[in-house]
């Protein structure tokens, strides 16, 4: 034993490793030596996967199931969160409604009581004028009715400093908005120039929904989302523009924007833009009026054709060698040079190229006899410099708007030869359509303002309340009667502090003013007005026949006759009001009503306004539905817009969509 050879420990381990292998070996080679033996444990491991798979499949399909049905679970919450949502939203402001219309209730009550008079029999009905339009404005001022007070605007002090590439950031962000994108360039980059820098606080509203408001924002720096009814409807990206409704005139806003942190803002008041858009308007109507006056076949017109021929004049572009007129081509567009030159070229028997006749620049004009008949030109003209700007009129827009040649030439002589006499004339025409019911009309207004001058200060000695005929947001309008007389007028009862509030008070005045001058049957009469502590009151004709818009509403349209019938009573209005020089400016079937033998009368002024022959006015107001484009673009406006909303009036009466 002592002779033994005795292993290290690591080779012992070593021969146990080997053996191991060998024994495996071993086995491995049984195993291949039995083909049955292998296939058959093959089989067996196969059943094993798949009876494991069809588990897992199973398994698979469940939860598909359960996913589907959640999915379809999830489906039918959100719609019924949708309808509940719908419904709260539609109750709160039925119940705003309501409330509103229950402090104007309440407001008659307390009022009749302190003139100690009956209740009205009659009730009305809080959802009576639900759906009707409003009108609004955005010349709510405080200022002194004499317009020519007005400040006069400036650009120079209303310019607030930035750094071009602040500028560049605001201006790129106005053009993408939808609305301003369309703005001129030159009035972009005032409104750029006059933006002042508004910051607010994490938490705060920079608009809130119901509230009116008076600013477009460019968003600086900072986060903010826009929330309607308390659902959030998204979120507004840094260097976008928001709230540009409020700029166009004195609306409540429709959605509330907050800050979810301290935000930085560049602003401008809708009082500037209006100036910048007024200004702009004003200084090129006053260059192409001068541009137009300058042409020999023009220079003799009245204001008013000058006015028309200057709304139609459309702007085009030319790059330096473009071809304005070529020689020899037919002609019926008449050009006037508002920027850059231009060469005239023309043809020659002793050249083969046309020669250089001369040089046209701004104010210069060409092809105007393509106004009076077909033109060939006799000449080219050729852009000289890049971004030449032409003023551009065809003979057929011409004779459209303003007549053909000869008919001007046959209205000039005439207008020249008595221009007091034509006047007349034309004032006559304007009366006609009344004759001997003018006549009628105003003795019988004569004798009622005779009558109703005589009253006292207030009204309620003399009169009583029979019912109430209306409730509106500026008061209500009472049916009343002269004590112990069979003798009936509408009053219009104005609360003080509504008009305040809504700073209408310019309005409410020209009102008066114009009503106090207007005699025609399809006019509602004014006969005197008075005033106390809480209302301003206008005692007007009486028309029992109800609200066109009142009627349309129950039956939904009306037939081809009765819209003629009822666009016919509307252009005699306007005709009158015109050839007297007011324009209307609100224009609906809510401001129109039947008398007692069913003629249609025009009634609420608060928007109509003087203007002279030939001029415009820059105030944006009208129910939005019936707003002409230039009065929108803040372009101007005159009686034209009055025709505007008639077409909208026919499409409404006819179709009853709005």
């Amino acid at each position: 034993m002592g002779n033994r050879l005795v292993k290290p420990k690591h080779l012992r381990q070593t021969d146990r490793h080997v053996a191991n292998l060998a024994i495996g070996c071993a086995a491995n080679h049984k195993f291949l030596m039995d083909p049955c033996l292998g296939i058959s444990v093959i089989n067996g491991q196969a059943d094993v996967l798949c009876s494991k798979i069809l588990e897992l499949e199973k398994e698979l399909k469940r939860k598909d199931q359960e996913l589907q049905d959640s999915q379809s679970h999830v489906a039918e919450l959100q719609e019924q969160l949708a309808m509940q949502t719908k419904v709260i939203a539609e109750l709160t402001k039925e119940l705003q409604s309501k409330c509103t219309q229950l402090n104007k209730l309440q407001d008659v009550v307390s009022t009749q009581g302190e003139h100690s008079l009956q209740p009205s029999p009659l009730k009305v009905s809080a959802s009576r004028r639900r759906g009707a339009k409003e009108g609004v404005s955005a010349e709510p001022t405080t200022r002194l009715y004499d317009l020519s007070r007005k400040a006069m605007f400036s650009l120079e002090k209303a310019t607030v400093r930035k750094d071009s590439s602040e500028k560049k950031l605001i201006t790129d962000a106005l053009n993408r908005n939808q609305f301003l994108k369309r703005l001129e360039p030159h009035q972009t980059r005032d409104m750029v120039e006059c933006m002042y820098e508004r910051t607010f606080q994490q938490g705060s509203y920079i608009i809130r929904q119901g509230e009116p408001g008076n600013h477009i924002f460019v968003l600086k720096e900072g986060s903010l989302e826009v929330f309607q009814q308390n659902k959030l409807l998204s979120s507004i990206p840094v260097w976008t523009a928001f709230g540009e409704l409020a700029i166009l005139y004195n609306c409540t806003r429709t959605a509330s924007v907050k800050a979810i942190t301290n935000v930085k803002t560049w602003a401008l008041d809708r009082e500037v833009f209006q100036n910048i858009m007024r200004v702009t308007a004003q200084t090129r109507q006053e260059q192409y009026r001068n541009f137009l006056r300058s042409v020999s076949l023009l220079k003799n017109l009245p204001e008013d054709k000058l006015t028309k021929i200057i709304d139609c004049l459309e702007v085009e572009y030319y790059n330096k060698g473009d071809y304005v007129i070529r020689e020899g081509e037919e002609g019926n567009t008449f050009f006037i040079i508002a920027k850059g030159k231009v060469i005239v070229t023309q043809s020659t028997a002793d050249h083969s190229q046309p020669q250089l006749i001369k040089n046209l620049h701004k104010g210069d004009y060409f092809g105007e006899k393509a106004l009076i008949s077909d033109d060939v030109r006799s000449a080219n003209v050729i852009a000289d410099e890049y971004n030449v700007e032409c003023l551009v009129i065809d003979r057929e827009t011409f004779n459209q708007t303003v007549g053909t040649y000869e008919e001007l030439q046959t209205y000039l002589e005439g207008y020249v030869a008595d221009l007091a006499q034509a006047d007349e004339k034309r004032h006559a025409k304007g009366r006609s359509f009344c004759g001997q019911l003018t006549k009628e009309v105003s003795l019988e207004m004569i004798e009622l303002k005779e009558k109703v001058a005589q009253f006292p200060p207030s009204p309620f000695k003399n009169l009583e309340v029979v019912t109430t005929l209306g409730v509106g947001g500026f008061g209500r309008v009472e049916l009343v009667k002269v004590k112990n007389e069979n003798m009936a007028f509408a009053m219009k009862c104005i609360k003080k502090k509504h008009v305040v509030d809504t700073k209408q008070q310019e309005h409410i005045y020209s009102e008066k003013k114009i009503l106090e001058q207007i005699c025609s049957p399809f006019i509602v009469k004014l006969y005197r007005t008075f005033k106390d502590n809480k209302y301003v009151y206008m005692l007007l004709e009486a028309c029992l026949g109800g609200e066109l818009w009142s009627l349309l509403r129950d039956r939904g349209s009306f037939d081809e006759f009765t819209t003629k019938f009822c666009v016919g009573c509307v252009t005699e209005a306007f005709d009158y009001l015109h050839h007297i020089g007011i324009i209307y400016r609100d224009l609906k079937p809510e401001n129109l009503i039947l008398d007692a033998e069913g003629y249609i009368k025009l009634v609420d002024f608060g928007f109509a306004k003087k203007i002279g022959s030939g001029q415009k006015t820059w105030t944006f107001c009208g129910t939005p539905e019936y707003v002409a484009p230039e009065v929108i673009l803040s372009k101007g406006h005159d009686f034209s817009v009055d025709f505007w909303s008639l077409g909208i009036l026919v499409y409404e009466l006819l179709t009853g969509r709005h």
